[in-house]
């Protein structure tokens, strides 16, 4: 069984996904994009700001579920330009302590969105624990 995740205070958009899908002890997060959830606005002109913002979305979504960044075991990245990696990797480690989740970067075209990112969370335990 499968239950969608609405998560009022994340960006809303007019378009036919759920923010997040939980099912069983899995949660499925929405690709997302660094944009302020109030505005719509992407948040700055780096690949750093719009990562940390993508990440504060992706909290927010699981903050509806219960669960926290901590819950997240795997990441996968959509970036559009391979050069921005460093910048990527530095605001990732501002958000993500270690152990950190596993993770997919792809090299993509996304419009005027410098990254995407989705992450999938076990809900039983934070990564490190046993």
């Amino acid at each position: 069984m499968s239950t969608p995740i609405h998560a009022p205070k994340a960006p809303q958009f007019p378009l036919p996904f759920s923010h997040g899908i939980r099912a069983g002890d899995f949660v499925y997060v929405s690709g997302q994009v660094g944009v302020d959830p109030v505005t719509r606005e992407v948040v700055g002109d780096t690949v750093e700001e719009q990562t940390i913002q993508c990440l504060r979305n992706i909290e927010t979504i699981l903050a509806a579920d219960g669960l926290t960044l901590e819950h997240v075991i795997k990441v996968t990245s959509f970036v559009t330009n391979l050069s921005d990696f460093p910048a990527y990797n530095k605001a990732y480690e501002q958000v993500f302590s270690a152990p950190y989740p596993t993770r997919s970067s792809v090299q993509v075209g996304i419009g005027s969105y410098l990254i995407e990112i989705e992450a999938i969370a076990y809900v039983k335990s934070k990564r490190g624990e046993a």
